[in-house]
């Protein structure tokens, strides 16, 4: 009888892997190291991919069993160092993180993919140069394409990819942005369901979340209109319990 598949053994399981690759960049990834992650949000295991298109070292923070498993509970985030790191108040990149891993960790089974998309895929320089261009006041999208970028430069086809290496058959998508559930349903993952993850704003971030909003398409309401009752304070995050929320 084949022996059951676990997180440690996708690092054999993948140590020839190649593919035809996902997306018009065709990229592959492999698992290549598993470990124990103990956390302030719970135990996890990390996970450590390699991929052929570039040198950037995505992982993804696995909570209980996820192989082979439907509806798991999947947030990807991309790098955001001035906040995940420095706790930037301009952004709520911060927040969600700790939010989605505080929730993925009181869960049976979550998975949040962590990818090296500094700046929605400009680069932390240029992230830094569309700050100055916001502190003069253009909005987010506004001082990308002064920039020469698009509003998104961000592409998911790396995640979907890590996420069928997981061996997950489809998602339950922890976001407030249309474009991470159109891409994954692209490259052949099944989104499932969304669980709403929105952040209440502050004096520093309110206008960077209205454009992404009204601009960018996010499903977020900063009136807190009754029609979507998930948008008002506090943090409303399915699966998680209701005296943590907040």
């Amino acid at each position: 009888m084949a022996e059951a598949m676990t997180l440690q053994s996708l690092v054999e399981r993948d140590r020839d892997h190649e593919c035809e690759g996902f997306g018009t960049g065709k990229v592959c990834v492999k698992v290549v190291g598993v470990a124990d992650l103990p956390t302030r949000f719970g135990n996890f295991h990390i996970v450590a991919f390699w991929n052929n298109r570039d040198a950037k070292e995505h992982i993804a923070v696995v909570h209980g069993d996820v192989l082979d498993r439907d509806d798991v509970a999947t947030r990807l985030h991309s790098e955001c160092l001035t906040g995940d790191a420095l706790g930037s108040l301009r952004c709520d990149c911060r927040d969600q993180l700790e939010v989605a891993l505080r929730v993925l960790g009181a869960m049976e089974r979550g998975c949040l993919v962590y990818l090296r998309q500094e700046g929605r895929g400009i680069g932390l320089i240029n992230k830094v140069r569309a700050y100055a261009l916001q502190d003069t006041g253009l909005d987010t999208v506004e001082a990308n394409l002064a920039l020469g970028f698009r509003d998104d430069e961000r592409d998911y086809a790396i995640a979907a990819h890590m996420l069928k290496s997981l061996a997950i058959r489809s998602v339950r998508l922890m976001t407030n942005n249309p474009t991470k559930i159109r891409q994954l349903t692209q490259y052949g993952l099944q989104v499932s369901g969304r669980i709403p993850l929105v952040i209440p704003s502050n004096p520093y971030n309110r206008f960077y979340l209205e454009t992404k909003a009204n601009r960018s398409g996010h499903f977020i309401d900063l009136a807190g209109k009754s029609r979507l009752p998930e948008q008002s304070d506090p943090v409303v995050v399915e699966g998680m319990p209701t005296d943590a929320q907040g």
